[in-house]
């Protein structure tokens, strides 16, 4: 049955269906959601139906599910309390969330009954999701990365904790003005988080600046500025196992709110300055892209979420004693063994220098046993190979801002060295190319370099990846200590990405092969016996058409952009950046239309080109090329003679809620980097997982895709890393393929001589200079164009046979199981963190309110005492 079955009558469609992974709702629960839901409007919101809004209803509607939500996540901390497991704390600057209510829903099981319920009270969850606020707390695929893996981790049923900031204002919101990006903050909580609950009596000092002095032969941090670090705890529900996990994200707070001095004096400007200048470390998520400029509030950020998380799980270690509150866990030998932290990416790099102080400094831990605990809790996942985009802060920034920790640093580094120096004796190149500290004009602490000697793993996050850390970035820690470098491909949450996006395509799937494939999508390879299927392979043309139509009506109403439905959809969705290489993307749009006008009369495979992201505010090239795109876009869809042959459309404002708007809907994923320069990427894989096929180059887990699913069912174009390296080496020259092949020389001049910028024709000199000039082109778009046009040209001869492309998309499915999160989750479990996943769902919490006597778990009477313990978060 569909989720819209219980409103209209069923179509002869619709009842062939003969499973649905949203289930038939329950009587009883459907009239104790509408109670709950009429409580929360009258005694939560205080309003009633003649002056709610649809915000209000949202809202009811969010505690309503939350509800179900707190008897688990009191009865999970209770568990993890009295089991005593070792617990795995993932610290990231970035959680990109998107929306919780569906997602919530899905994992409690009860999306039938809230949705019948809603529907009986005369309003429609759909229009209400509409009312929440993307919780966007991340740049692009870090963040959303995060954010699946706390999904698989409650899932798996491990101790796991996410750990973060709560930027007041996420990224920022895109709007495009005249073909321009514009920036406008994203004031995600103007309306509050339903999802939230504040921690106050869990605030934690976080002190800055001072400096050091020697007292008793000890170094001692004085003088310092303090600001407050308040905890908001969001709940994180594994899929139907009754376990819920915490996200935990520190916002600033002035130590000092108000100075009555300044207030009397008449000057209220100054009186309130310390609060806001405290309240300024978690103002804004930075806009991050791949260059550190030494900026001070990104390193005070940095240190912010360490201090404030490092303190945290000390806390908890030193009270988490298998339920006995009255003693206190001193002995920090056994730290590691109920602690794994792991680092994601080089922003938490500071983790290793604040654990060495608290151990030292707080602790009075000796240093060698201080480093020993700090190596073995922590592990460090890189998600670059580039250079210039590895963190280093600069010493007199670091002493100004940390005076304490540069000291740890230089420490940690001179005993490193002395290590290094008696394995390598004489050995002077080494010494310098192992160096946390970068001698030169301007002194540098390489973070990533920090993060390695720290810890007791480091992994990349795709095979193709991890391979090349060990030999270009980290060549030199590989050689001194391989036995610390893995790989571990990244994965997605198939909750999100299929159950809650796709759910025409989820019901599909189940009525084949189960609904097991949920928490292990390994079972997606059964699919592979009905690829001959013609009633299957029917149906999912079907549900691709319907999600095309959607998207198309979708298009309509919020671009008011008219697409063909029956073209190809062309799709490249991430952060704009020229080693994405959008731009190769616009130069083959250029192409097909420069051929449709040739021959007018030609016959075409229709194609709908569709780009979205944003660019970092201060990144002028990737700025320009959204301008390119739409400008280009701008003539061709307004051109008569191409008709809706061909369409470009940029999805403005791209964020997690319209990717799983438009996933569901792709023909062709576009994953076009030049192969070495991408870590791994995940929207390939949400591409993959909703059947659309890719057309990549071998770089990050497209090398792993391509594996998976056989060469002969994706798109595979341009150079592997070898060749890119090997042109590298003989000196490349853009301007040589410019000059030899007529069609990309057309291209490009159009673009340079104004032909899509007629009212500004020198708008675009700057971005083909930056292809043609010397060294320039340097993500190669012009070596791999001429492959990459055959390429499409294959594109559109399959696209051409129905039958043979849905066949792929099947097996594009049917092989996407290797990248659920599950799987990455369970191998970090594993190799890194030593943890067991707990394969069977904790107990269900009794009906009654959490707290009384009436609460416990079915099958295990509590007793009051139980239930009413006081449980550390």
């Amino acid at each position: 049955m569909s989720k819209s079955s219980t409103k209209v009558p069923l179509t002869d469609k619709e009842r062939r269906k003969q499973i649905s992974i949203r289930g038939l709702p329950i009587i009883e629960n459907i009239a104790s959601v509408k109670k709950t839901f009429n409580r929360h409007l009258h005694f939560t919101i205080v309003k009633d139906r003649n002056v709610a809004t649809n915000r209000d209803y949202y809202l009811s509607t969010a505690y309503t599910v939350r509800d179900h939500l707190v008897g688990r996540w009191i009865r999970t901390q209770q568990h993890y309390y009295e089991t005593d497991p070792k617990r795995v704390y993932y610290l990231s600057l970035e959680y990109y969330m998107g929306r919780s209510l569906s997602n919530m829903m899905i994992n409690l099981g009860i999306e039938s009954e809230m949705d019948e319920a809603l529907y009986e009270l005369g309003l429609s969850i759909e229009e209400l999701e509409e009312f929440e606020e993307d919780a966007g707390l991340g740049n692009g695929g870090l963040g959303r990365l995060a954010a699946c893996f706390l999904d698989s981790m409650a899932t798996l049923g491990l101790a796991g904790y996410g750990y973060g900031l709560r930027y007041e204002f996420g990224i920022f919101q895109q709007t495009i003005k005249d073909g321009f990006q514009c920036e406008e903050p994203d004031d995600w909580l103007r309306y509050g988080n339903p999802w939230e609950i504040p921690r106050p009596e869990y605030q934690i000092p976080v002190n800055l600046y001072g400096r050091v002095v020697d007292q008793n032969g000890k170094p001692k941090w004085v003088d310092t500025k303090v600001i407050m670090a308040m905890p908001y705890d969001t709940p994180v529900p594994g899929f139907n196992n009754n376990v819920v996990n915490t996200l935990r994200l520190w916002s600033a707070k002035a130590a000092q709110k108000f100075n009555f001095q300044f207030f009397n004096d008449g000057d209220y400007l100054n009186a309130v300055s310390d609060q806001s200048l405290a309240e300024n470390v978690t103002r804004v998520l930075y806009p991050n892209d791949n260059y550190m400029q030494g900026k001070e509030l990104r390193l005070k950020q940095e240190y912010f979420l360490v201090a404030a998380t490092l303190s945290d799980i000390i806390r908890r270690y030193k009270h988490s004693k298998f339920g006995v509150s009255s003693e206190t866990r001193d002995d920090f030998n056994t730290f590691p063994d109920k602690v794994a932290i792991q680092l994601n990416d080089t922003h938490p790099a500071l983790t290793i220098a604040e654990l060495m102080r608290l151990l030292v400094d707080v602790e009075n831990l000796s240093w060698d046993v201080a480093w020993d605990v700090t190596k073995r809790a922590c592990a460090y996942t890189n998600h670059t190979l580039m250079p210039e985009a590895v963190e280093r802060w600069t010493v007199s920034l670091l002493e100004c801002v940390l005076p304490r920790h540069l000291q740890i640093i230089y420490e940690i580094n001179a005993r490193h060295l002395h290590d290094v120096a008696s394995r390598y004796p004489g050995d002077n190149d080494r010494l310098q190319a192992l160096s946390i500290v970068e001698e030169g004009g301007d002194k540098r602490i390489n973070m990533a370099y920090l993060a390695i000697v720290g810890s007791h793993a480091v992994n990349g996050v795709a095979q193709i990846h991890s391979d090349l850390l060990k030999t270009t970035l980290f060549k030199s820690f590989y050689e001194l200590t391989p036995e610390k470098f893995q790989n571990k491909t990244n994965g997605i949450t198939p909750r999100r990405w299929l159950v809650l996006s796709n759910p025409n395509l989820s019901d599909a799937i189940a009525e084949k092969i189960g609904e097991n494939w949920i928490i292990n999508l390994d079972e997606l390879k059964r699919l592979r016996e009905f690829v001959d299927n013609e009633v299957f392979v029917r149906d999912m043309q079907r549900v691709k058409q319907e999600n095309k139509q959607r998207l198309a009506e979708w298009l309509l109403k919020t671009h008011n952009q008219k697409i063909n439905p029956m073209s190809i959809y062309d799709m490249q969705v991430k952060r704009i950046h020229e080693y994405k290489r959008q731009l190769l993307n616009v130069l083959h749009v250029i192409t097909s239309y420069n051929r449709i006008r040739a021959n007018p009369d030609g016959k075409f495979v229709p194609r709908t080109v569709m780009i979205g992201g944003k660019a970092a505010p201060g990144y002028h090239m990737a700025k320009k090329i959204i301008k390119l795109v739409n400008s280009v876009g701008k003539i061709i869809n307004n051109d008569p003679v191409i008709g809706d042959r061909l369409k470009v459309v940029y999805l403005e404002n791209y964020r997690v809620t319209m990717a799983e708007q438009i996933i569901p809907a792709a023909d062709l994923s576009e994953q076009i980097s030049l192969a070495g320069m991408e870590a791994s990427g995940t929207s390939n894989m949400k591409f993959m997982l909703n059947g659309a096929l890719t057309i990549a180059t071998l770089d990050g887990a497209n090398v792993e895709m391509a594996e998976e699913v056989g060469n002969e069912n994706i798109f595979i174009f341009g150079m592997n890393v070898d060749e890119v390296e090997k042109r590298k080496q003989e000196g490349y020259r853009a301007r040589e393929f410019y000059e030899k092949i007529p069609e990309l020389r057309q291209a490009l001049d159009q673009i340079r001589d104004g032909w899509f910028s007629p009212e500004n024709p020198e708008l675009f000199h700057d971005v083909v200079n930056s292809l043609l000039c010397d060294n320039g082109d340097h993500y190669m778009l012009l070596a791999d164009y001429e492959s990459y046009i055959k390429c499409q040209d294959r594109v559109n001869e399959l696209f051409k046979d129905p039958i043979a492309w849905t066949k792929k998309s099947i097996l594009n499915i049917a092989a996407s199981g290797k990248f659920s999160s599950d799987r990455t989750i369970s191998e970090y479990a594993r190799d890194i963190w030593n943890v067991q996943p707990v394969p069977h769902p904790l107990p269900n919490p009794h009906e009654g309110r959490p707290g009384t006597k009436n609460e416990g778990e079915e099958g295990h009477g509590s007793s009051h005492h139980e239930s009413t313990k006081t449980v550390e978060h």
